[in-house]
């Protein structure tokens, strides 16, 4: 059965000496607001990092296939998703596309999380996935480097293209002219806020359920220990999930349910009982600790409860702070 409360969620990511998430229109240089110069890090960086971790841990499970994967077409997904409803591949009438449509929520988790666009080629419609994250924001300005890197080796051709012929180059060509020149681009260090809602009416389109809902969470935890590489410096999730669960307040059953899948208060109120500042002895942060962190625990309103997820395979720890946590602080 689908998920049956809305939620909204927030965590905090560090980039240390690293790229966060590279313009390629910009020459990679890390994404930033270029009136406030903090950085960015889009919805879709953090999907696709989502994708691989549920690829790694969970692809051979039923149902945990990505219609989003690299390398491939979409269209073979959406056409197989058809088949395997019992229709034609590019069957185009209403029952065939609603067809396709139900059996590529159950087949692809992506699709069940985060909706698709299926209406190209063999079409399977459009589906609104009932979770959505938006772009992470650090919470100072960031300093974009571009600096020059030394490759001790060169990567010449020849036309002959043998082992003998590139020794040939090699003995014959001065050491100096052996290396090669590069570019990185990369930020001292930045401190994220990425924010994401979650719809349990979307969610009963989709299919999507407790246990995907689990593997979220997982995965949002677990993305950057399976991500690392050369530009992405050191980059993790550094505060618990926080998690706000809208359960209602009505004494009535059947309407109590209603409030829990509308909400029982508006999301951007419920992100300002967070606060992340800068202490005030610190000039250039360069470590999350350079942070005070605090959560009203105090002012959470009726019909919502607060929770905190440190561990990725950890339970939510429901209307106090986990006593792991040693960053956030009740204020």
């Amino acid at each position: 059965m689908a998920i049956q409360n809305r939620y909204e969620f927030m965590y905090y990511v560090a980039c240390t000496n690293g790229n966060a998430n590279g313009d390629p229109d910009m020459g990679n240089t890390p994404r930033v607001d270029p009136q406030t110069m903090q950085g960015l890090i889009t919805d879709v960086a953090t999907k696709r990092r989502i994708r691989n971790y549920v690829t790694l841990a969970h692809g051979e499970e039923p149902g945990m296939n990505l219609i989003i994967e690299q390398s491939t077409n979409i269209n073979r997904h959406i056409a197989q998703a058809k088949r395997n409803a019992g229709v034609e591949d590019c069957a185009k009438t209403k029952e065939a596309v609603y067809a396709g449509r139900k059996k590529a929520c159950e087949m692809f988790y992506d699709v069940r999380a985060f909706g698709a666009v299926m209406s190209t080629g063999p079409n399977a419609g459009q589906v609104r996935g009932p979770v959505q994250i938006t772009f992470g924001k650090s919470l100072d300005p960031v300093l974009p480097m571009d600096i020059a890197i030394t490759r001790m080796a060169a990567a010449e051709t020849n036309k002959e293209g043998t082992v003998e012929a590139y020794l040939k180059s090699e003995q014959e060509t001065p050491e100096d002219k052996l290396r090669t020149m590069g570019r990185k681009q990369l930020i001292p260090f930045g401190l994220y806020e990425v924010r994401g809602f979650i719809s349990a009416n979307l969610a009963a389109e989709t299919g999507f359920d407790e246990e995907d809902l689990k593997i979220l969470f997982e995965a949002i935890l677990n993305m950057y220990e399976h991500d690392r590489s050369a530009s992405k410096g050191q980059m993790e999730v550094v505060s618990p999930l926080i998690l706000f669960k809208h359960v209602g307040t009505d004494t009535d059953e059947q309407q109590r349910i209603k409030q829990a899948k509308l909400g029982c208060a508006p999301a951007h109120k419920l992100f300002e009982l967070v606060t992340v500042s800068k202490k005030p002895e610190v000039d250039c942060p360069r470590s999350y600790r350079d942070y005070d962190a605090r959560v009203a625990l105090d002012r959470v309103p009726s019909g919502v409860q607060i929770g905190f997820q440190s561990d990725a395979f950890g339970t939510i720890s429901w209307g106090a702070l986990p006593e792991s946590e040693t960053w956030f602080h009740h204020g």
